[in-house]
């Protein structure tokens, strides 16, 4: 009941999803395996979503353009605004305090249209060539990601100290190195579940390496630039991670 009650938690945080309880922030500290088991249901809307594209006749390129279209609905861009968020104030501050407050403001510059044009063909181009190869390689693929991406995304969490006193990133528990693999673990479960649909070990294996490589990427970047984590660092770690793990899976 309580794992459930978790999960509920998460998704409550990670999606629009109709949830039951009281939206309190989830525990990343105690809990932290809820970030990757509600990527996987969240990654199970967008797979749902293709395989039912695939079944009524859509090609690859447009069953992956209904699944990325149903996430964004899903999770109302919240990753995405991180990504963009975070190109923006890495890409257009020219010192910290600067960087921090273009990532607070709500306006979208060239460097945040840039990253999520790119990010966005990445994935659709990733789904594409999964769901060429069948779609239920394709739906695995998809919840696999969602999970792992999430899972990678705690790392500036456990790595870096918040940039600022206050916002969502403060705000949140931080896992510390026990929580953060069980999280990693939980991740590689579903990874697994893809191979055994047809991406194979190997890509599996090197999904699971990519994701925490490009997290790690992440992170270091967001030291570099403001000292620390926000949450729009944190989505932007899952967004990088998520394409990651689509790069490996697809073979691209």
């Amino acid at each position: 009941m309580m794992a459930l009650f978790t999960l509920a938690n998460f998704l409550r945080f990670y999606s629009r999803l109709p949830m039951p309880g009281s939206g309190s922030m989830p525990d990343f500290a105690r809990a932290a395996w809820g970030a990757p088991a509600a990527g996987a249901v969240i990654g199970g809307c967008g797979a749902a979503t293709l395989l039912l594209a695939r079944l009524f006749g859509l090609g690859p390129q447009g069953a992956a353009l209904t699944a990325l279209a149903t996430l964004l609905l899903v999770t109302g861009a919240l990753h995405e605004d991180g990504l963009a968020d975070v190109a923006d104030g890495f890409g257009g501050g020219s010192v910290r305090e600067r960087k921090l407050e273009i990532m607070r403001d709500s306006r979208l510059g060239a460097y945040g249209v840039c990253a999520l044009t790119l990010a966005l063909y990445a994935r659709i181009a990733c789904l594409a060539a999964l769901a060429g190869q069948g779609a239920g390689l394709a739906a695995a693929a998809l919840v696999a990601a969602g999970a792992a991406s999430r899972a990678a995304a705690l790392l500036p969490l456990v790595s870096l100290p918040p940039a600022r006193a206050d916002g969502a990133g403060a705000a949140a528990s931080r896992p510390g190195q026990e929580a953060f693999w069980r999280a990693q673990a939980v991740g590689a479960m579903f990874l697994l579940l893809a191979a055994a649909s047809g991406c194979g070990l190997r890509a599996a294996a090197i999904a699971a390496v990519a994701a925490l490589g490009a997290a790690a990427a992440l992170t270091a970047l967001a030291r570099r630039q403001i000292g620390g984590y926000t949450g729009d660092v944190v989505g932007a770690a899952q967004q990088v991670a998520e394409i990651a793990v689509l790069l490996a899976l697809s073979h691209l």
